[in-house]
């Protein structure tokens, strides 16, 4: 290598061994199209408390949510956006509930016009796997005021938030793994095969479908 060519080398080190030559405002982010986990759901006006598991599958716009308390009641949901249904399950009583679904599928991602309030590491940065850098984002939705956390790196989801008059849900998940470890848990049981669908006046979303779910077995409490 020739002087000049070690000088130049050199000077791109210092330059890229700078301070801050890697710092990037965090950008919004999409989750990878198939993922599943496990979730702990809450919600303050119903007092409850489950925890779950969540296939997200968004080649196919489909996604599924299981739920278990502390009663082992079990209740299912799953979402077919392309057919417009969502199927409210009821594992305990082997009874399914066929519903309308807004067939506007929105990837899990940082919502548009997210802003950004925070990035910062959930545990601790002093040492290697202490901690993991994740991103907090705000705004606005029509169901009400939201924040959601994302890790920085993979677009891994952590918590959904959201709040308005009638209280707060949360949704919070972790143990994620790329790729569909069921994908029959996107298929109704043959019990749902006789389930009619219920006349509404307004299709259910993502948010009201959950938040229904809660109440579900909240009732069957």
């Amino acid at each position: 290598m020739n002087v000049l060519g070690l000088l130049s080398f050199l000077s791109l080190v210092l330059v890229l061994s700078a301070p801050g030559t890697f710092a990037q405002k965090p950008k919004p982010c999409e989750v990878p199209g198939l993922i599943s986990g496990d979730l702990h759901l809450m919600n303050d006006n119903q007092l409850f408390v489950s925890t779950g598991k969540m296939n997200y599958d968004a080649f196919n716009q489909r996604m599924s949510l299981s739920s278990f308390d502390s009663n082992s009641t079990v209740s299912g949901m799953i979402m077919l956006f392309k057919e417009k249904v969502y199927y409210e399950i009821s594992w305990n009583e082997g009874t399914c509930k066929k519903r309308p679904l807004d067939a506007t599928f929105n990837p899990v991602q940082v919502p548009p016009g997210a802003l950004l309030m925070a990035q910062l590491f959930m545990g601790s940065s002093s040492g290697w796997g202490m901690g993991v850098l994740v991103n907090t984002w705000f705004g606005l939705l029509p169901q009400g005021m939201y924040t959601h956390v994302f890790t920085e790196v993979g677009c891994i989801p952590i918590t959904f938030s959201i709040a308005n008059h009638e209280g707060w849900t949360t949704l919070s998940t972790f143990n994620w793994v790329i790729g569909s470890a069921q994908p029959m848990d996107f298929v109704p049981p043959a019990f749902c095969d006789t389930a009619q669908l219920e006349v509404a006046e307004k299709a259910d979303t993502f948010l009201t479908a959950v938040k229904s779910l809660t109440k579900t077995t909240k009732a069957e409490n």
